[in-house]
């Protein structure tokens, strides 16, 4: 009897064939073998192949045992002990953006929301900026609001400017734009502020972001923009996002828990720029937070670290919008400050005893501000003039509104000027 030639099963593609290998994964195991490690860190695509032939490597968890020196208050010691780092290839990819990688890992099953370590891997793709492995992750199943072991969404981690995309690609997948953090109750629109990138706060804004939303600690995007522009040069970029914050209806009258508003901020990091923003939208000069302190007092704490910035334009913009007149006790700190602290007395209807004149030498001083110094001692103790005594007359009646009303007025350039302080760091 003659049997019939065996039906010959036809040609695969190779990734097709591979699928047909793809067993059912077995239980889970971990690995501490560092060139396994590497394999997936640097997206060796012939090694993963090799490591992947085993399908429990797929899944398995991949552990890293770091050194540290902890207390041990039962010995009262400082003791080594060992600490073990849990993550996963399909982690280690996406955070290097291997994107062949990370699509080879779950092409074979790899579990796209796995955890390992507190993170998924959509979460270590949106630290990085890798928009290919973002797409790639949400395409198999990633969930988009997955909140990691501390709390944050993978919104909340897309703080680099490189990580538009990831943020777009989130929102498109049906990330919610409000997410809060576990803890801190931080938004999206906190962490974008707080970093003041520009971009993620006009896509945040063109999707519905709560801009009066409160973190933890009562504050509101404003207030963490204003925190966060601590460089003189990234005062432009912080100061076009605080302004997109106010025309999405920003109330720069918000303050937290402890009452610091952002004016309280923006003085703590001598940003004038930001400073006259605020004041314009209705930022009040003269409010205090809870330890008593104005913005004035936080311009004035940090003048010394701000020797370049233009300290003398913020105390005169706050002057402008109804500061109230310092104590003369805190005039003695400006002493290395002439033009600070001429504006500052410009505002007293008269001059106050300054004994701690006399503390600095003239060696110790500019040759330039010595007049200034000078003048300062002449008129200290004495009635000023009437000019003067009218500008401080008209500055009083108006208050807060100083600025506005004195700018509509049809008045000589030079006269605007003296009512606002512009004097140069000279006394009138």
């Amino acid at each position: 009897m003659i049997r019939p030639p065996l039906a010959r099963a036809p040609r695969l593609p190779p990734r097709q064939q591979r699928l047909q290998e793809v067993r059912a994964p077995p239980p889970q195991i971990r690995c501490r073998d560092t060139s396994i490690h590497n394999t997936f860190m640097f997206g060796d695509m012939k090694g993963v192949y090799a490591v992947l032939k085993d399908p429990a490597m797929v899944n398995a968890l991949m552990e890293t045992v770091h050194e540290e020196m902890v207390w041990a208050p039962e010995m009262g010691m400082w003791t080594l002990s060992s600490k073990v780092k849990q993550t996963s290839g399909l982690r280690l990819a996406a955070s290097r953006g291997h994107t062949a990688c990370v699509e080879e890992l779950l092409f074979r099953g790899a579990e796209v929301n796995a955890d390992p370590g507190g993170n998924t891997a959509l979460h270590d793709a949106c630290i990085g900026g890798h928009s290919d492995c973002v797409q790639l992750l949400l395409s198999h199943g990633a969930e988009p609001e997955v909140l990691a072991a501390d709390g944050s969404a993978p919104l909340h981690l897309c703080t680099s400017a490189q990580s538009f995309h990831c943020a777009k690609l989130l929102l498109e997948g049906g990330a919610d734009i409000n997410v809060r953090s576990r803890e801190s109750r931080l938004t999206p629109l906190h962490v974008a502020a707080q970093r003041g990138l520009e971009e993620h706060i006009e896509l945040f804004l063109s999707h519905g972001a709560d801009v009066l939303a409160t973190n933890r600690e009562g504050e509101t995007p404003l207030n963490a923009a204003c925190s966060g522009a601590e460089r003189p040069s990234e005062a432009g970029r912080y100061r076009r996002v605080i302004q997109k914050l106010l025309d999405a209806g920003a109330n720069p009258q918000t303050a937290g828990r402890k009452q610091h508003t952002p004016l309280h901020n923006a003085c703590t990091n001598c940003c004038s720029r930001i400073v006259d923003v605020l004041l314009q939208h209705g930022a009040r000069a003269d409010v205090e937070n809870s330890a008593g302190y104005t913005p004035m007092d936080c311009l004035l704490q940090v003048v010394e670290d701000y020797p370049t910035q233009e300290s003398e334009a913020i105390a005169r913009s706050l002057l402008n919008y109804g500061a109230k007149p310092v104590s003369p006790k805190v005039l003695k700190r400006l002493t290395f400050y002439p033009d600070v602290l001429g504006v500052m007395l410009n505002s007293y209807t008269s001059i106050p005893p300054c004994e701690w004149l006399d503390s600095p030498s003239p060696d110790t001083l500019p040759q330039e501000h010595l007049p200034f110094f000078c003048s300062v001692r002449q008129w200290s103790g004495q009635p000023r003039s009437l000019q003067h005594l009218c500008r401080c007359a008209l500055r009083q009646h108006l208050g807060a509104r100083c600025y506005l009303a004195v700018c509509n007025l049809d008045i000589p350039g030079s006269v605007r000027d003296y009512l606002l302080l512009c004097n140069n760091g000279t006394l009138q």
